[in-house]
């Protein structure tokens, strides 16, 4: 999963938050930035090439989507970095040893 850069990061929680699809000019006016719909269409087209959104080319203006919600989109990353891990288990470990006690209570509900 490729990296996002910080206007890449905007437009896909501006995406996930909506949960419906947006023309760029709605995303542009939406990210409260000085921004021209050229270059909301530029990062829209990347994120489309990276595979994190879906294009509606049957309408104009053409209307975008989050290919997942940020939920499946963080399992991908986590699972992207453990499978670059060494030793798993260890990575695992450090993980649950930083979480809260809320989270850690969430985690045994999951897993039991």
């Amino acid at each position: 999963m490729a990296s996002l850069g910080e206007l890449e990061r905007s437009v896909m929680t501006l995406l996930w938050e909506s949960g419906q699809q947006l023309s760029a000019n709605e995303v542009c006016e939406q990210l409260d930035e000085d921004l021209a719909v050229t270059t909301v269409l530029t990062v829209l087209a990347r994120l489309e090439k990276k595979g994190m959104v879906e294009r509606e080319r049957s309408t104009r203006p053409h209307r975008y989507a989050a290919t997942a919600t940020r939920e499946e989109h963080t399992v991908e990353m986590l699972n992207e970095v453990l499978g670059t891990a060494l030793d798993r288990e260890a990575v695992l470990a450090r993980f649950i040893g930083s979480v809260s006690e809320n989270e850690a209570a969430a985690l045994r509900r999951i897993l039991g």
